[in-house]
């Protein structure tokens, strides 16, 4: 295998599955997959699951890529594209079991605030893009914009909170554990998309 970055055919129509990923499996999409450390876990550990990885910064796809290739991952294929753009134009609908969307930039600043990934139109596209009873996973360190992110789940009417995804520590991304380190408090949260909506 060459490599597992992938690139679309065009960037205005949703992706073939069955041309990304060469078996048929459930699809898990990890939005902004930075160093690779959860995706590279979780494709292990669940080899009967297709990982999408997700980020925009080639220099780090390329290093997650040989880190896929080295330890000859066939479910893992990644994609160099803003996430919103992908899940918005990009993902079929119904086509998702899960998505895992871990330490997404905070944009801190209230003036930046609307440049962060979770919007209401952002939640829509996640309901439009899972399947019924799919799952979003998120972590952050920033407490007010989990409270955000809470309060969008709740009120698009489609997503309940449930118990947060318990991950071991070789499953969590470098952000974490030096949030961790330093004694800093993360909030994890998981919503699941309801089975009739």
């Amino acid at each position: 295998m060459e490599t597992v970055l992938y690139t679309p055919p065009n960037w205005i129509e949703p992706l073939n599955w069955q041309s990304v990923f060469a078996k048929s499996r459930p699809i898990e999409v990890d939005v902004g997959c930075g160093k690779g450390g959860f995706l590279l876990w979780v494709a292990q550990t669940q080899p009967d699951q297709n990982f999408l990885g997700v980020d925009r910064l080639l220099l780090r796809l390329r290093k997650v890529d040989k880190k896929i290739r080295r330890f000859g991952l066939s479910n893992v294929r990644l994609i160099r594209i803003e996430a919103s753009y992908l899940i918005a134009k990009l993902i079929p609908e119904s086509s998702v079991s899960a998505y895992h969307i871990y330490f997404p930039d905070p944009w801190p600043k209230r003036r930046h605030h609307r440049r962060r990934l979770f919007s209401s139109a952002f939640v829509r596209n996640l309901r439009r893009t899972l399947q019924p009873s799919g799952a979003v996973n998120v972590t952050t360190d920033q407490e007010d914009y989990f409270r955000e992110i809470g309060t969008l789940m709740q009120e698009s009417g489609v997503f309940a909170a449930e118990s947060p995804l318990t991950l071991p520590d070789e499953a969590r991304t470098e952000f974490e554990r030096e949030f961790l380190a330093a004694g800093m408090l993360v909030f994890r949260g998981r919503w699941r998309r309801a089975a009739c909506v």
